[in-house]
């Protein structure tokens, strides 16, 4: 029929012209793929940041814990060799005060920068300079920081750290060979250079337009494979299955072996930015989870309390989620010990009783399921190492059904799991890193899996380039 002869024909000028332009974008993307998965986006962990952080001076701490009603949390640490409260007020900016009686906090200007940064690393200073954002600062999570200081550091390894604005802490930390790295995996890979990335709407749009077309181009391409394919009787010339040679053999052979996985990979990497919203997951009620934070008032807490328990600590934390009052006592080894703030007394909370409080969340439902997690599984896992376990898992009936982990100690709500986000978590992150457990911990199984099918996309897109340059120059 002429229309079939016609939709034929289209196609092949579909994946032909297509084809040149996201051949080399999926070229970028395997290769960069590759680098990612041993150096990925750098990031300042929290045990880094322990481990960075002065401990505290108790001669100079003699400022009780400024408890109000509107707190949701203090922290006791140092800032530029001053105890300070770091105050977490409901829905407001965190505000430092200082944690010795008269003491005044400068403004963090380049000189509490510089010994900040020394303090972090103990290493000298070499430069220091005001910056709004660079590429390893682009992101929104930075935006309270601005501006940043950024310091760098007279060593071997290049190492740059950032010191906020407003805190006078180190939010960020790279080393030259970890910005190197980056510039060939993250940045292209997520199409991330500062001058795009600093608008976030207009980095998704481009991600979705961009990688749009390459669906339709790979799309495309798996159907001529299988039109172009011969397994039964009707064969090519000699028996062969496909009529190409060279390297259109090349890129259908690779093509058609590694046509499905390049599909589910661009599709979810299309699915990273969440076209529409579909899977963004529904919000806690804010009066549920205000009343769940702050439900029960903060006991008073002396100075001696807390200097006996955390005589070696870098960081005290004192919250009240889940209606217990809690001391959380961090050392520069990153064990975290939690107390009872009320009588300072160890703490081992029933998983019952954070059930309890947390059954207020979500008052579409009722809790139907308790699991304490105390090995990942699924829907809690973390690529190439262990989570944060045990963790308790809340499962409930709402229409939304949804779960929520909570930290057995603290009560800390870490994550809020909808249907809607269970599904995202099928169909981008299995699809575009394969983060199943029994790859990720059983290391280089992981690594194999995805360098193989990442040369088959490889070889698929760099013959796709080669045929098509050639295209090109005979039009």
């Amino acid at each position: 029929m002429a229309w079939q002869h016609q939709a034929k024909r289209w196609l092949y000028l579909t994946h032909r012209w297509v084809g040149i332009v996201t051949c080399l974008l999926f070229a970028m993307w395997f290769a960069s793929g590759l680098v990612m998965i041993y150096v990925p986006y750098p990031s300042l962990s929290p045990a880094q940041k322990l481990a960075g952080a002065q401990a505290i001076d108790w001669r100079a701490v003699n400022v009780p814990p400024p408890v109000s009603p509107d707190t949701r949390a203090l922290t006791l640490e140092m800032r530029d060799g001053q105890p300070v409260w770091r105050l977490e007020p409901w829905g407001a900016p965190t505000i430092t005060l200082p944690a010795h009686g008269g003491a005044v906090l400068p403004p963090v200007d380049a000189a509490v920068a510089r010994r900040v940064a020394q303090g972090f690393s103990h290493t000298t200073v070499r430069d220091v300079k005001q910056i709004t954002r660079d590429q390893w600062t682009v992101a929104g999570g930075f935006d309270r920081h601005r501006p940043l200081w950024k310091v760098s550091l007279a060593d071997a390894a290049g190492t740059q750290l950032y010191v906020s604005s407003s805190s006078g802490a180190v939010v960020q930390a790279t080393t030259q060979r970890i910005r190197f790295w980056n510039w060939l995996g993250s940045v292209p890979h997520w199409l991330y250079p500062t001058v795009l990335r600093q608008d976030n709407a207009a980095w998704r749009q481009v991600v979705l337009w961009v990688s749009g077309p390459c669906i339709a181009g790979a799309l495309a391409g798996i159907w001529i494979g299988l039109l172009r394919t011969r397994v039964g009787h009707r064969r090519f010339k000699g028996g062969r299955m496909t009529p190409y040679h060279g390297w259109m053999l090349w890129h259908h052979v690779s093509g058609l072996g590694g046509g499905l996985f390049l599909m589910a990979w661009i599709f979810s990497g299309w699915l990273s930015v969440d076209p529409g919203r579909l899977f963004q997951k529904a919000d806690l009620p804010e009066q549920a989870e205000r009343a769940y934070a702050m439900g029960t008032p903060m006991p008073s807490v002396t100075l001696e309390r807390l200097r006996a328990l955390g005589s070696d600590a870098r960081q005290i934390r004192l919250s009240r989620d889940g209606g217990l009052a809690r001391l959380a006592i961090f050392n520069g080894d990153g064990i975290r010990r939690v107390y009872d703030a009320s009588n300072g007394q160890a703490l081992r909370p029933s998983d019952a009783t954070i059930a309890k409080a947390a059954q207020t969340l979500i008052p579409s439902g009722h809790l139907i399921a308790i699991e304490r997690l105390t090995a990942p599984d699924a829907y809690w896992y973390d690529v190439g190492a262990l989570p944060r376990l045990p963790v308790l898992r809340l499962r409930f009936d709402d229409p939304a059904q949804s779960w929520l982990h909570i930290d057995p100690e603290t009560g800390v709500i870490i994550e809020h799991l909808d249907s809607r986000r269970r599904t995202y978590r099928w169909l981008f992150d299995l699809l575009h890193k394969w983060d199943l457990n029994a790859l990720t911990l059983h290391r280089p199984l992981w690594d194999i899996w995805l360098w193989l099918w990442s040369l088959l996309g490889l070889v698929t897109s760099v013959s796709g380039v080669w045929i098509g340059w050639k295209r090109l120059r005979r039009a």
